[in-house]
C-alpha cells in the first residue's frame, strides 16, 4: 500500500477553474472520504489522482513516484464506479478475471487471485451468475472485487453506494469498513452523503467549490468546525444557525444577542476585539431543549422516527430550527414553545464564515 499526496492540485476546463490549489495527503492504509456538494470538485480531484483527468497545475504523488504525467494504468490504483461498469454478458468471475487475463497474468495465479477476492466479499456462489441475475449489492461487490484481484497500491471509489436502496447502503457500509480493516489498504473515497463520511472515514476532507474547507477526523470536524460552512455540512440533521450581535466580549466570553428577549454568555472563545459585531450563532439539534426558557419558536413540523424524533421550528424572527428530541417528545405542529440553548455548546461565526475560536477549558 502507498500513501498518496496531492500539492497545489489545480484543474481548469477551457477558462474555468474547478479546482485551486487543493493540497493534502492520504497516509499509508488511511481511509479518506471527499466529501462536499453536487459539482464542488471531489470526483474530479478522485479522477486526477487516478490518471483519469489531467492535472492543471501542481503535482500528485503515490508512495514515493511522483505519478503526475504517468498513465492510469500505470499508477498502481483500482477504481470502483457508481454504476458498477461490469460487462453485462459476462459472468461475475469473469468480470473479475478479465483485467488480469488481458494483462498477461497465469490462468492459475488469476484463478487464486479471484477465489480469495470472492471469500473475503462472500461472493463464491454467485461466481457463475451474470450481472443481471444479481442484486445491486451484489453486483457493486463484484466491481470490488474486480478492484482487489488488481492487488492495487490504493482503491478508489466514486460514490459507489448512491444507486443502493437505504437498507442496503447501510450493509455495504458496514461491508465496505471490514473489507477497510480486512486488506489494511489506502482507500480514497468520494461520496455527497456526509452520513457515509462520519461513520467511514479516518479522515474527512470538506471540499466546497473546488476549495478545501476543512481536513480531520471525523469528530473534530463535528465539534471544532473551522467555518459555518463545515459546521452545517456535517452532521445529520444540520447545525442550526441564528444572526446574533454581540453585546459585550471581555474575559473569554461573549454575551450575545438574538432578540430582544434572548440573550446569552457564550464562554470560552476568543472573544477580543468582537464587542459590537453582527455574528451566526450556531447550535447542533441535540444542544437544544424545548422547555419553559429560551429562544420563542412555533412548531412547524415533527418528524417521529421511533427512538427520536426531529421537531421543526420557527422562531419569531423567521429562522427554522430543527430540535433532535425523545421518541415520544410530546409537542404538535402549530403548538408554542421555547428553545433553551446550551452556551457550552454554542459555535459563533464571523461575517466571513470562519469559526471564532474556542478557548481551552
Amino acid at each position: 500500500m502507498a500513501q498518496v499526496t496531492l500539492a497545489n492540485a489545480n484543474k481548469l476546463y477551457g477558462n474555468v477553474q474547478v479546482l485551486f490549489d487543493v493540497s493534502l495527503a492520504a497516509e499509508d492504509g488511511e481511509f479518506v472520504v471527499f466529501v462536499g456538494p453536487s459539482g464542488c470538485g471531489k470526483s474530479t480531484l478522485l479522477r486526477i489522482i487516478a490518471g483519469l483527468e489531467d492535472i492543471s497545475g501542481g503535482a500528485v504523488h503515490i508512495g514515493d513516484r511522483d505519478v503526475t504525467r504517468v498513465p492510469p494504468s500505470d499508477r498502481g490504483v483500482a477504481m470502483v464506479f457508481q454504476s458498477y461498469a461490469l460487462y453485462p454478458h459476462m459472468t461475475a468471475r469473469a468480470n473479475m478475471e478479465f483485467g488480469l487475463r488481458v494483462g498477461g497474468l497465469s490462468p492459475q495465479e488469476t484463478a487464486a487471485r479471484v477465489a480469495e477476492a470472492a471469500r473475503i466479499l462472500q461472493l463464491e456462489d454467485y461466481l457463475d451468475r451474470k450481472p443481471g441475475q444479481l442484486s445491486g449489492g451484489q453486483r457493486q461487490r463484484v466491481a470490488i472485487g474486480r478492484a482487489i484481484v488488481k492487488q492495487p497500491n490504493v482503491f478508489l471509489f466514486d460514490e459507489p453506494l448512491s444507486n443502493l436502496d437505504a437498507a442496503l447502503r447501510i450493509q455495504m457500509r458496514v461491508e465496505l469498513e471490514h473489507l477497510h480493516k480486512t486488506l489494511g489498504a489506502t482507500m480514497i473515497y468520494v461520496t455527497h452523503d456526509q452520513v457515509e463520511a462520519m461513520t467511514m472515514a479516518d479522515k474527512i476532507v470538506v471540499l466546497n467549490a473546488g476549495r478545501v474547507e476543512q481536513i480531520g477526523p471525523p469528530l473534530e470536524l463535528y465539534h471544532a468546525p473551522k467555518t459555518k460552512f463545515v459546521a452545517g455540512f456535517i452532521g445529520a440533521p444540520s447545525m442550526n444557525f441564528l444572526p446574533v450581535s454581540i453585546e459585550e466580549a471581555t474575559g473569554g466570553a461573549a454575551v450575545v444577542r438574538y432578540d430582544a428577549n434572548t440573550q446569552l454568555t457564550v464562554p470560552r472563545v476568543q472573544s477580543d476585539g468582537l464587542a459590537g459585531e453582527d455574528l451566526t450563532l450556531g447550535i447542533r439539534p441535540e444542544h437544544l431543549i424545548i422547555g419553559q426558557d429560551g429562544v420563542p419558536a412555533q412548531v412547524f413540523v415533527v418528524e417521529a422516527l421511533g427512538g427520536e424524533s426531529y421537531v421543526h421550528a420557527d422562531t419569531q424572527g423567521g429562522h427554522r430550527m430543527v430540535i433532535k428530541a425523545a421518541g415520544d417528545v410530546a409537542v404538535r405542529r402549530g403548538e408554542h414553545i421555547r428553545l433553551g440553548l446550551d452556551p457550552e455548546r454554542c459555535h459563533l461565526f464571523a461575517a466571513s464564515g470562519a469559526a471564532i475560536p474556542h478557548l481551552p477549558a
